[in-house]
């Protein structure tokens, strides 16, 4: 009975994915009513209605919810069919889609995908910059950028360069509140903290005396580096950036680091960071050779100089922390 409608099944998993008809008909390339047609003719095919479909918003039924996750099982073997035919033909050909951290993707990204896209005129780009963890496998990511630490992960992740964190304040709030010597002095100052952190309320240092862990009641919480580093510059409060987010600001004086005696620890790598799969996809591979040449070529050193050339092994990742 589901043999003939594999087409049926492949739009009622990209519906489900995208929670929404009119998402579905966009990833899929289709009109709205004809995802609609393809669904209903699922669930008479089946005798079972498999979603809940309201003005507002769509749900699934409880068999919905049972036959979605052999559809997404489906799908994907599909999918790694056409890949391998892909990598036969040598041509990546599709969607790619990409997560990556809002501030770092506007600044460095830009060029790196449309110099790719014109290498690969057949393939599309679906990225989706976001200062937040997407879940790669259930919101249908291919690969991912993340700036972070590694933990153990069922992820596989390709280092593309390291970053560093200073602590940050303008010369203006500094005249007026003092410049903090310890980490225990920040108990007394203005913090703009990262609010994507595990504990934003939490500092973390390492120094001469060892790991230093700090209490502080934030000024203000925001969940991306561009706007922190903004206020930081107005004088608002003291901040933890990674370097490339501030490096022009330090260089015209707008901020200056402080307690460089105490290094931060919010710094890491740079990952390329993929689902781990049986078959990983000619698209997706193309794509990450392309970012490690493009870092290792150059673009470190746009960054001003906080990431430096590392070994390209493939690594387990894990439970990653949060995108800064």
């Amino acid at each position: 009975m589901l043999i003939g409608n594999l087409d049926g099944m492949t739009v009622f998993a990209r519906v489900v994915e995208e929670q929404s008809f009119s998402g579905a008909s966009r990833k899929l390339g289709m009109s709205k009513s004809a995802v609609s047609k393809h669904v209903t003719k699922l669930e008479d095919s089946l005798g079972i209605r498999l979603l809940n479909r309201t003005t507002r918003r769509l749900s699934l039924t409880d068999a919905g919810a049972t036959f979605y996750q052999h559809c997404a099982r489906v799908v994907e073997e599909i999918e790694s069919a056409e890949h391998a035919l892909t990598d036969l033909r040598g041509t990546p050909r599709g969607v790619l889609r990409i997560s990556a951290p809002l501030t770092f993707g506007q600044r460095f990204l830009p060029n790196v995908v449309a110099d790719f896209m014109e290498l690969y005129p057949g393939l599309k780009i679906d990225i989706h910059l976001a200062d937040h963890m997407v879940d790669l496998v259930a919101e249908g990511f291919d690969m991912a950028v993340r700036i972070t630490r590694l933990r153990d992960s069922s992820m596989i992740a390709r280092k593309l360069a390291e970053f560093h964190g200073q602590m940050v304040a303008s010369p203006e709030y500094l005249a007026r509140r003092g410049v903090p010597k310890h980490p225990n002095d920040l108990t007394d100052h203005d913090i703009l903290a990262y609010s994507n952190m595990p504990n934003p309320n939490v500092l973390e240092f390492e120094g001469a005396e060892g790991p230093i862990s700090v209490r502080v009641n934030p000024a203000m919480w925001c969940n991306n580096g561009e706007f922190t580093a903004v206020a930081a510059k107005r004088g608002l409060g003291i901040a933890i950036q990674p370097e490339f987010i501030i490096a022009e600001a330090l260089h015209s004086g707008e901020l200056v680091p402080i307690m460089q005696e105490y290094i931060p620890r919010v710094g890491g790598g740079i990952y390329a960071v993929y689902p781990e799969r049986r078959h990983l996809p000619t698209k997706v591979r193309l794509f990450i050779d392309y970012l490690v040449e493009r870092f290792n070529s150059g673009l470190a050193t746009e960054m001003r100089g906080p990431c430096a050339k590392v070994e390209h092994a493939a690594i387990p990742a894990g439970d990653l922390a949060k995108d800064q």
